[in-house]
């Protein structure tokens, strides 16, 4: 699952499988989506559909962090503003949406639906309408469906009931740090160089004692060692 992002030789990424896939962010605009947004796009062949909220999408930093033109001409970027566009425009989506979709975007999935100008009584439904409805496209053309979200509330927990995988973001001095089940980032690379950490040595060369009882030896102690 660890990979060095194709959009970004920089970065060091999970992979977005086939099905829904969250990303809990740090903050609502953070860069981390971006990141991980082009490099499913470069992945997956086809037509990538970004359904925006809250202006997510900035057009400069989008055409700062992807690696060419050619790839931002394969997105078709949609914006919701109120609940009620964001719930239409990804209706619109799942009818347009067949095999040759290649992933589906939609940062802070969650976030109009918290709006106070939404009663609780039609958040709720239409978001679980959403989370269906990204499933069920999802399953039957096996699309990469990619969701973010950075709050922690109700309508968070019901996302993540409804996603197949998902993973963590926190912002680093060494800059993005992602954690699931099944990746950690181990490893950042910058501009000449790469930072390791000792979880990336303890997958590389596993930990003293463990090589010590591979090859007979045995933990070290002061008997061993012929101590007193």
């Amino acid at each position: 699952m660890n990979h060095i992002s194709q959009a970004n030789p920089d970065a060091n990424l999970p992979d977005v499988e086939r099905g829904l896939t969250l990303l809990e962010t740090p903050d609502p605009r953070s860069t981390a989506l971006h990141q991980l947004a082009l490099d499913t796009v470069q992945q997956a062949d086809g037509v990538a559909y970004w359904v925006d909220a809250r202006n997510t999408s900035s057009s400069y930093t989008l055409h700062e962090m992807a690696p060419h033109r050619r790839l931002l001409r394969r997105i078709r970027l949609a914006r919701g503003f109120t609940a009620y566009q964001h719930f239409q425009i990804v209706r619109r989506v799942i009818k347009q949406a067949s095999a040759r979709t290649g992933c589906i975007i939609l940062p802070n999935l969650a976030s109009l639906y918290r709006d106070e100008d939404v009663p609780a009584h039609e958040a709720e439904p239409m978001l679980t309408g959403v989370l269906s409805a990204l499933a069920e496209v999802a399953e039957v053309y096996e699309i990469r469906v990619l969701v973010t979200d950075a709050a922690d509330d109700a309508l968070t927990e019901m996302v993540a009931e409804r996603v197949e995988t998902a993973y963590e973001c926190e912002r680093t001095p060494m800059g993005y740090r992602f954690v699931g089940d099944d990746y950690e980032t181990t490893v950042y690379w910058a501009d000449g160089y790469w930072q390791t950490t000792i979880p990336y040595w303890v997958d590389l060369l596993g930990v003293a004692e463990e090589q010590a009882d591979t090859a007979g030896i045995g933990p070290i102690t002061p008997a061993t060692m012929g101590g007193a």
